[in-house]
């Protein structure tokens, strides 16, 4: 195809900007689907991401548009997640394009995705398109969000577009925009086969379905290809691309082309997010440059509630991480709960998500662990470890120094919050870094904070000290010095692993209180008396007490000598002796989600 007429762009924002309404607009307006058909979130095709009214997944759509100019162009479009858990979404779509749309709602202004998208549309060195959504709405301040746009993101005034996607308004405008400023796809199809896997999906009959976007030469149909990272070889077995939402058979891709192929690829961990594709018979010299293994910020253990469906939770894994290359895990044994996985998240809410998905797609009930940050040990032998669980941490008596990871926290609030939020993150153990004012009524601050104190409420207690209008972004900065222990939790003295966890030595005494009281309030009572308690090595920190079920055992002797309810007593204490010894105790699967909110 004329690669002139080639344009391949992504929608970025933060969440709840409207990226997924201008994304049905766009194809509502270029024909792309039929208006019978059409729906909210076409192209979010998840439950979950309709339920939430967020997206989670990126998704890749090819449309025609026939511009002002009488010529019809073929536009590649890639939706992404608005939220900080997903970023790598984000990153991994802006490298297949040219091009981005930027868009910020009109009465919320730039919030601190914004900012974060458009420097990754920045490093990725694209063409970007600012746009001021949601104008039909009545309680907005158009020339204070366009200010912010100008001042903030360096933008001239005349290069904003309003648009209005719930009514259709600018929609035209911003596509003869991508046909102006976007660019074409470069690259030289007469060199050697080089192509972007950007991303994959499962399907039960093609296998693993590969994403890929051409950068140089051609790709055809029943070709040999090598993944330069990984060293795999296959034959394409079905090449095509994303036509009216659906898989679209073709015998080639060229230069600048995005599509999918097939290559009956069975086992999912053999592909790469990120690696390079090249033929066999005339390979490239070295994979396109930026590929990186992304890295999890926060750990939990995910067992199966039933041991037998372990080898069913690790398929499902496997074909997860397909759709989300963020996701890593491991298998680990548990005392407490048998043989599961030590997985990797990029966030709370990514954990979360993984966890309904698994539920929901693959119909498995599972039990997740306390997270953890990755904390970094020196030992006295002078080795380096990366403590994710609480069972890796050495003995106190051989760690010489610990680590951990700390974040650049960026903040966007209004002016008459800064004292509160101030005070939040000074109570978490953050520092002040910088203050820039967004206009007269909106403040930017950065601070550098330990992760493992943002992770769980963070975010929801700065929307309720801004009245909702605060938003945070954070990236990893570095590991700082900190003295790490591990809290265990007992049950009558048997240390249940699920509920140990790592933290830094200040912070045990608060954290031991809260998890026992919780846990007091969260265990029904059994036939014998449960004793909890929290501990950091040998020495308990905080202990509480669940009474036993009571039972009348002397209801019977209503007369007599008081030797006989004696008796009667000292049989049933040595009963439930014997049952502490002996019996389980029942810990509901509400008690551990209830941990994770523990802060």
């Amino acid at each position: 195809m004329d690669r002139t007429l080639l344009r391949n762009f992504s929608i970025i924002a933060h969440i709840d900007h409207g990226k997924s309404t201008l994304a049905d607009r766009i194809l509502e307006m270029t024909g792309a689907i039929d208006r019978r058909h059409l729906k909210n979130q076409v192209l979010d095709d998840m439950d979950l991401e309709r339920e939430r009214g967020i997206t989670i997944k990126a998704s890749t759509v090819r449309i025609q548009y026939t511009a002002q100019d009488s010529r019809t162009y073929v536009l590649n479009l890639i939706d992404t997640p608005g939220h900080v858990d997903f970023t790598y979404e984000v990153s991994k779509s802006l490298a297949a394009c040219e091009g981005a749309v930027l868009v910020v709602d009109a009465a919320q202004g730039i919030e601190a995705q914004t900012v974060a998208n458009y420097y990754l549309a920045l490093e990725e060195d694209l063409a970007i398109i600012p746009v001021i959504n949601k104008i039909d709405l009545p309680s907005i301040d158009l020339p204070k969000t366009k200010q912010e746009i100008v001042s903030v993101l360096g933008f001239k005034e005349d290069e904003i577009i309003l648009a209005s996607a719930k009514e259709g308004t600018g929609i035209q405008e911003i596509l003869e925009r991508i046909i102006r400023v976007i660019p074409a796809p470069e690259g030289v199809e007469t060199h050697p086969l080089k192509a972007l896997v950007f991303d994959c999906r499962y399907d039960v009959y093609k296998g693993v379905v590969v994403f890929v976007r051409v950068v140089d030469g051609t790709l055809t149909a029943h070709a040999q290809i090598k993944l330069l990272h990984s060293g795999a070889v296959y034959k394409v077995e079905e090449l095509g691309i994303f036509k009216d939402l659906k898989y679209s058979a073709a015998e080639s891709l060229s230069c600048g082309e995005v599509g999918y192929l097939t290559a009956n690829i069975r086992e999912p961990r053999e592909i790469i997010i990120g690696d390079t594709l090249t033929d066999i018979k005339n390979p490239c010299d070295k994979p396109l440059p930026g590929f990186r293994t992304v890295k999890p910020l926060v750990f939990c253990g995910i067992y199966p509630v039933n041991a037998a469906d372990f080898s069913d939770l690790r398929d499902a894994m496997d074909k997860l991480k397909l759709s989300d290359a963020s996701f890593v895990f491991e298998p680990e044994n548990s005392q407490s709960f048998g043989t599961g996985f030590r997985c990797g998240f990029l966030g709370l809410l990514h954990m979360e998500i993984v966890q309904e998905r698994l539920e929901r797609e693959y119909d498995l009930n599972l039990i997740l662990t306390v997270p953890n940050v990755s904390y970094r040990v020196r030992t006295v032998d002078d080795r380096t470890i990366d403590v994710d669980t609480p069972a890796k941490l050495p003995d106190q008596g051989s760690i010489l120094e610990s680590f951990e990871p700390y974040v650049n926290l960026l903040v966007i609030i209004p002016v008459d919050t800064i004292e509160p939020v101030c005070e939040l993150v000074k109570a978490r153990r953050g520092s002040f870094v910088s203050r820039e004012h967004l206009g007269q009524d909106r403040v930017k601050l950065q601070f550098e904070i330990p992760l493992s104190e943002i992770i769980v409420d963070f975010y929801d207690r700065v929307k309720s000290l801004t009245r909702g209008y605060g938003s945070i972004d954070y990236e990893f900065k570095d590991y700082y010095p900190t003295r790490l222990v591990k809290l265990d939790v007992m049950f009558n003295g048997q240390v249940c692993d699920a509920f140990s966890s790592l933290l830094p030595k200040e912070k045990t005494e608060y954290k031991a209180r809260a998890l026992v009281s919780k846990l007091k309030e969260l265990i029904p009572r059994q036939l014998f008396e449960v004793v909890i308690q929290a501990a950091v090595g040998s020495q308990i920190i905080a202990s509480d007490r669940v009474r036993p079920v009571g039972k009348h055992v002397t209801a019977k002797c209503y007369g007599g000598d008081i030797t006989r309810k004696r008796k009667l007593w000292d049989l049933q204490k040595k009963g439930k002796k014997r049952l502490k010894t002996f019996g389980k105790v029942e810990i509901p699967q509400e008690a551990f989600l209830e941990v994770l909110k523990i802060q």
